[in-house]
């Protein structure tokens, strides 16, 4: 099952334990917010932090969890096409991130956006957990400084997890346009369920 993640949207699925999820960049050069929270209990969700902790990695390997804030794996890592650029350090853009930026109206956020696909299935969360960023490439010089740099992400480029407990899984395209991150242009990504049931009630914007 195939959905599609707009450009500046979010989408939220359902993946059981050990189905498989991908999340493709279908044009290039599009950062994507994954979020996930155990199905039983959003209170726990993925954490970067805890992640970072748990495999002494910035970034897991192939093989390698991502756990939640309970240190409970929730999703692991199995496949990577793309050039290997994702972050665990930088938060979600928000409605506070673009006034800080000058923006005087509203913009769409990764937050406002994961909040909406939450709220589709009926679900609420009470904080908004640092998301892991594929394709985003935020290099960390020697002296601690980071780089906003845009994504190097090839049309159809991949990253596949596999879901190490049932979970709600959501996608935001992010719409950062103010920085380079997306090359200024946000464009559309993919979710794919594999060997799964083609459940359309599943999916929530």
């Amino acid at each position: 099952m195939r959905v599609i993640v707009p450009a500046t949207e979010g989408r939220a699925v359902k993946v059981r334990t050990g189905q498989r999820v991908r999340v493709t960049d279908l044009e290039g050069g599009q950062v994507g917010d994954v979020f996930a929270f155990a199905a039983d209990d959003v209170n726990e969700h993925l954490s970067a932090s805890h992640t970072r902790a748990a495999t002494s990695r910035l970034f897991p390997a192939i093989g390698e969890p991502f756990v939640t804030d309970r240190r409970r794996p929730i999703l692991t890592l199995v496949e990577d096409t793309s050039p290997g650029w994702h972050d665990m350090l930088i938060a979600a853009c928000d409605p506070a991130r673009y006034r800080a930026l000058g923006v005087p109206g509203f913009h769409a956020s990764c937050a406002d956006n994961l909040a909406k696909s939450m709220a589709g299935l009926g679900l609420a969360i009470p904080v908004t957990p640092q998301p892991v960023n594929v394709f985003m490439r935020i290099p960390v010089a020697d002296d601690g400084r980071l780089s906003w740099l845009s994504s190097i992400s090839r049309p159809n480029d991949a990253i596949t997890l596999e879901a190490a407990m049932d979970c709600v899984f959501v996608v935001s395209a992010c719409p950062q346009d103010l920085v380079g991150i997306n090359g200024h242009e946000p464009t559309p990504l993919a979710i794919d369920l594999l060997n799964g049931q083609d459940d359309t009630s599943d999916v929530k914007e």
